[in-house]
Order: C-alpha cells, then sequence, then structure tokens
C-alpha cells in the first residue's frame, strides 16, 4: 500500500518511527514533514517563523499546506497518516479527498486537544478537521465520545506502542545507571514528588531524569529547589534513544506516574517499561489492570505509602520481582503493543 505519513518529524519514537514501521510493515511509504519549514538562518526570518509555528499562521504556515497537496499529487497515496495534526487545516484535508476520493485519511493525535491548560490556537485547525477525517483515533477512552460530539465520521482506540529495536533489551543489568528504582518523566503537581521523598526516606535508591533537555524544561526544578530530600536526585539530565533503554533496563524498578493534566489512564512506558524488562511499577487505574495482571505482570499503587511498602518488598523479594519482570515482558509482546501491531491494525481499518 502507497502510505503517505504527515507531522512535524522531529520525533524518533513518534511520526519518523511510524514511517520507518510502515516501511518494515512492505508497504511504500513517503513522509511529508513540516518541521524545516520554519527553520531559518536569519535571526529575523527566525523569528518570524517561530511565531508562524507557535500561533499556526501565516505565509510559511500556508505554504506547507499547499506543498502537502502537491506532494500527494506526486505520490498518489491510498492512505494519508496524519500524527498530530495542528499545522494541517481543514480546507487542505478537503482538497485532498477531492483529489483522491479513493484515498483514506487518517488522523492520529497522542495528545489530548480537550485538555485544560493548552492555549486556545494550538488545537484550532485539528479540531476544525475533525469531521472531514476518514476516521479520527484517539489515544485515550475518554476522547473517543469527545470526538464524535465534534462531528468525527469514526473513531477508534490506538494506544501507544514499545520499539521492538529500541525497547526489546534482554534483563541484564550492565548500564552505569544504577539504582533500586528509576523514573523518567516530566513534574506534575499530583503527588509524584512526594512519592519520591516517601522512596528516599526510607532508603530506597532513586533515580530521576526528565524528559527534556535541561532541569527547568522538565519541571522538575522549583520542586527540588523545595525539597532538601530531592536534591539528591541531581543532576536530573535528559534521557533519549537507547540511553532511556539502557537507563531503564538497569534498574529492576521502573515507576510510572500518569499526567492528570491529560487525564491518562495509561501511557506509553506503560508498555516501554516492560519491553526493556524492568518491572512496572504504576499508578492504578482500571484501564492498566485491564491490561496486566496485577501483582504478577506488573506492580500497582494508589498512594506513596503503598507505592514505599510495595518497593520495599519486591526489593526483598528479587524472585517475586523477576518474574514480574519477565511476565510483564511477555504480556507486551504477546498482546501486540508494539509498533508494527498498531500499524498493522491502522492498514486493516482502509479496507472496512
Amino acid at each position: 500500500m502507497k502510505i503517505l505519513v504527515v507531522g512535524d518529524g522531529h520525533s524518533a519514537i513518534h511520526e519518523v518511527a511510524v514511517v520507518a514501521a510502515f516501511k518494515k510493515l512492505g508497504h511504500e511509504v513517503e513522509s511529508f514533514f513540516w518541521q524545516d519549514y520554519f527553520k531559518s538562518r536569519n535571526p529575523i526570518g527566525r523569528l518570524w517563523r517561530r511565531a508562524q509555528n507557535k500561533f499556526l499562521i501565516g505565509p510559511t504556515f500556508n505554504k506547507l499546506n499547499r506543498d502537502l497537496i502537491r506532494k500527494a499529487f506526486q505520490f498518489e497515496p491510498k492512505l494519508i497518516f496524519i500524527y498530530r495534526g495542528t499545522h494541517i487545516v481543514s480546507t487542505t484535508i478537503v482538497a485532498l479527498k477531492q483529489a483522491f476520493p479513493d484515498c483514506k485519511i487518517f488522523g492520529y493525535n497522542n495528545d489530548d486537544p480537550f485538555a485544560d491548560g493548552h492555549p486556545f490556537w494550538l488545537w484550532r485547525h485539528f479540531l476544525k478537521s475533525v469531521p472531514v477525517y476518514d476516521l479520527v483515533f484517539a489515544y485515550r477512552h475518554h476522547n473517543l465520545d469527545d470526538f464524535l460530539k465534534l462531528g468525527a465520521k469514526r473513531v477508534e482506540l490506538l494506544r501507544s506502542w514499545f520499539l521492538p529495536e529500541l525497547h526489546g533489551v534482554s534483563i541484564e543489568k550492565k548500564h552505569p545507571y544504577k539504582s533500586d528504582c528509576i523514573f523518567v518523566g516530566h513534574y506534575e503537581n499530583d503527588g509524584r514528588a512526594e512519592c519520591l521523598e516517601a522512596l528516599l526516606s526510607s532508603g530506597v535508591q532513586v533515580q530521576l531524569f526528565g524528559p527534556y533537555h535541561g532541569l527547568k524544561n522538565s519541571g522538575w526544578h522549583a520542586p527540588i529547589e523545595k525539597s532538601k530530600s530531592l536534591k539528591a536526585l541531581l543532576p536530573v539530565s535528559y534521557l533519549k534513544g537507547k540511553d532511556y533503554s539502557d537507563a531503564v533496563g538497569s534498574a529492576p524498578i521502573a515507576l510510572c506516574f500518569l499526567s492528570k493534566l491529560n487525564k491518562d489512564t495509561y501511557t506509553r512506558r506503560c508498555f516501554e517499561i516492560p519491553a526493556i524488562g524492568a518491572a512496572l511499577f504504576s499508578e492504578y487505574s482500571d484501564d492498566l489492570a485491564s491490561i496486566f495482571i496485577e501483582d504478577e505482570e506488573a506492580v500497582f499503587f494508589k498512594n506513596k505509602d503503598e507505592l514505599v511498602a510495595k518497593v520495599k518488598y519486591y526489593l526483598s523479594n528479587r524472585d517475586k520481582l523477576n518474574l514480574i519482570c519477565a511476565r510483564g515482558q511477555q504480556r507486551v509482546i504477546q498482546d501486540g503493543h508494539d509498533i508494527y501491531s498498531r500499524l498493522n491494525d491502522v492498514v486493516k481499518m482502509v479496507e472496512l
């Protein structure tokens, strides 16, 4: 199948990974990424293009939409897969559908465009386009109804995934990052800092890494400045790619906190952590409990005291902890939480 993948193009685990996976599945794939449209060597031009990229308006923004249509005429795809289509306007999708009536246009968004806290301009084009997509994939269960209320023709759940080449690490602890448990993620004022403080106070060795470059960008700067115990976690450095996988694989336990801003009931790390071979210790949700068998394939907690008690218990019972690592890894592989299984499902929906 001829597939055109559209997106920003900056993320190796998101739209770039989608391109590579579709190719590995045997499809003829081309990409249309817009990140380079907003780069400039001229300082004034750079500021002007950054403003267009932020507010989603202007001549460069309009040009990328015209160029997408040109790209489609050159390639003539059977499927256009638009990843987080903040920059694609509804008139572009309508023009593509008129030009290629046999081509399906799918939209996928791993963020929650209905969540509070986003600037009004960020999602305006995407949300206006929802009714003209052939299918909109929701990352979260609660967004299924949100998209339908906006007039979506069809909505399906498409969960996140792990990348077998990156996250399929054997259960060997040979990386310089050493700890009893590890957390890689941003800060939210939802109790995660208090959980880490409680673990440190109980004598558990903890390592903390942020998802973005720099301490301030991960949100951990302010809570760490206010907490004497959390300062033991400095520096909070950035991890990606193999460094991320090696770090998670070096700890027997990897923590997962669910974003309250996005109203998450699961997250991408819930699949990556078991695939890498660490034990997933996550905040409880009914959704996660439907994916993993509790205390056999993953460990859940509902508050900091329960987290500390379970971490201490399993650190003292390594045989049981190792079984959770092995069974959790088997679960995400067996149930098809890898990117290839996910995208195979996407392709099947083209014919439905």
